[in-house]
């Protein structure tokens, strides 16, 4: 699993989220627990991923760590609009991230149709 980028990556990002979250001022820590939740759950869905019953399931897996990325990038839109600076390496990050999901959908449900 050393060699799985997204899996490493996602992770990575969930830690950075938490680094983030912990951070923020206490008069936006509903917002940045919904950063946590959301940011720390597409690590956990790409990992649950990786013991996938079928092709399919593996799919459905990572289209709900891509629902979480979404969800992500409109925690730290929010956020970013009050605490300036705050989110632009995440961003960066996440849009990472939500490229390698979308490239590895792809190709899998080209797979399946095979």
């Amino acid at each position: 699993m050393e060699n799985n980028i997204i899996l490493n990556k996602s992770r990575q990002f969930g830690a950075n989220i938490v680094d983030a979250a912990v951070n923020i001022p206490p008069s936006f820590r509903v917002l940045g627990k919904q950063l946590m939740r959301a940011g720390t759950s597409i690590g956990a869905s790409v990992a649950e991923a990786q013991s996938a019953e079928t092709m399919a399931d593996f799919i459905h897996k990572l289209k709900i760590a891509d629902k979480e990325a979404n969800e992500t990038h409109y925690w730290l839109s929010i956020l970013g609009k009050q605490l300036p600076n705050f989110n632009e390496q995440l961003i960066a990050d996440l849009m990472e991230i939500k490229k390698l999901l979308s490239s590895i959908i792809i190709t899998c449900r080209r797979k399946m149709k095979k």
